[in-house]
C-alpha cells in the first residue's frame, strides 16, 4: 500500500498508465476523494461507467489491497485536507477553470493549483534519490542539461545557477545540437532530462544516448512510469494535477523549479566557500548593469 501522504498524488502520478476505465474511475478518486470514499463499489463504478472489476484492477494497480483499504484512504486523505485548511470551496479545490469564471475566480484556481502542487511535490520528492543526484553532479566533469517547451524554462535556470556557481554545464535546447552534445559525454559526466509528461521524444532519445555513453542519466518528470523515467538511472518526480486550459502545466513549471532548486542548493552547499567565491563574482561582474540603489556598486 502507498504510503501517506500523498495517495492522491501517487494516484495522478500513475494516470497515464493506467487503462482508460481505471483512468475514469482514477479521476473520480482525485478530483472528490471524500465523495468517492462514500460510494459502495457497485456506486463508484456505475459512477465511473465501468465494472466492479475494472475498480479492483484499478486498486491493484495503484497498489491498494483492495476497495475497503481504498475507502479508508481516501477518507483519511480527505480529512487531512480539510484539517491542513484546504479551500471549502469545491470549484477552487478542483482546480476547474469554466469559460465565464471571473479573474478572481482564475487567480484563487491558479494560486491553489500552484500551492498544491509545491506543496504535493516536496511531500513526496525522494530526498534520497535527491542526494544521489547532488552527489552525481557535484562530482561530475561535465554536465548537460536538455529540456523543451515548459521544460526548458526549467533545465535554461538550472544551467544558469549552475554556471554561476562554477560548474561545467550546457544546455541545449535544440533537439540535433542536444543529440549531438553527447557524443562527448563520458563515464562520470552527469546528463538531465527535463519532461513533465516524461515522454518527449528530443528528450528521451538524448537521454539514452547519454546512458549508452556512461553518463549518468537523471530524469525530472510528473510521471514515475513514464518513458523517460525508465531510461534514467535516477528519477525525480513532481505532483501536478492537469485541469482545464492547461493549469497544470502553469504550476508544473513551478515545481520544476522547485526540483531545480533543490539540486542547486544541494551542491552549493557541499561547496559553500567555492559556491561562495563564484556568486560574489558573477554578482561583481554584473554590478555596472544595476540601477543606482540595487546591490553592489554601479558604474
Amino acid at each position: 500500500m502507498v504510503n501517506s501522504p500523498g495517495l492522491l498524488v501517487h494516484i495522478n502520478a500513475l494516470l497515464p498508465s493506467l487503462s482508460p476505465a481505471e483512468q475514469r474511475v482514477a479521476r473520480l478518486v482525485v478530483s472528490d476523494p471524500a465523495d468517492a470514499a462514500g460510494h459502495t463499489i457497485t456506486g463508484l463504478a456505475t459512477a465511473a461507467e465501468t465494472s466492479e472489476a475494472t475498480v479492483i484492477r484499478f486498486c491493484r494497480s495503484i497498489g491498494v489491497a483492495g476497495y475497503p483499504q481504498l475507502r479508508l484512504r481516501l477518507a483519511a486523505e480527505a480529512a487531512g485536507a480539510a484539517g491542513r485548511g484546504r479551500p471549502t470551496d469545491a470549484r477552487v479545490a478542483g482546480g476547474e477553470i469554466p469559460p465565464d469564471a471571473d479573474l478572481a475566480r482564475i487567480v484563487a484556481t491558479i494560486a491553489f493549483n500552484e500551492a498544491r502542487a509545491l506543496e504535493e511535490t516536496a511531500a513526496q520528492l525522494d530526498a534520497v534519490a535527491c542526494e544521489r543526484v547532488v552527489a552525481a553532479v557535484d562530482a561530475a566533469g561535465r554536465i548537460e542539461v536538455y529540456g523543451t517547451g515548459t521544460s526548458g524554462c526549467a533545465a535554461l535556470d538550472l544551467q544558469q545557477k549552475l554556471h554561476r556557481i562554477g560548474r561545467s554545464v550546457a544546455y541545449w535546447p535544440d533537439p540535433q545540437a542536444a543529440l549531438a552534445s553527447t557524443a562527448l559525454l563520458a563515464e562520470g559526466d552527469v546528463a538531465i532530462g527535463i519532461s513533465h509528461s516524461g515522454t518527449s521524444a528530443g528528450v528521451l532519445d538524448v537521454l539514452a544516448q547519454a546512458r549508452r555513453r556512461g553518463a549518468v542519466t537523471v530524469a525530472v518528470t510528473n510521471f514515475p512510469r513514464s518513458p523517460i523515467a525508465d531510461t534514467a538511472d535516477l528519477v525525480l518526480t513532481t505532483a501536478v494535477r492537469e485541469t482545464t486550459y492547461r493549469a497544470g502545466a502553469f504550476a508544473s513549471r513551478a515545481v520544476q523549479l522547485m526540483v531545480v532548486d533543490c539540486i542547486f542548493v544541494g551542491v552549493a552547499v557541499r561547496n559553500q566557500k567555492r559556491a561562495g567565491r563564484a556568486l560574489a563574482a558573477a554578482d561583481e561582474a554584473t554590478a555596472p548593469l544595476r540601477a543606482p540603489g540595487g546591490r553592489g556598486k554601479p558604474r
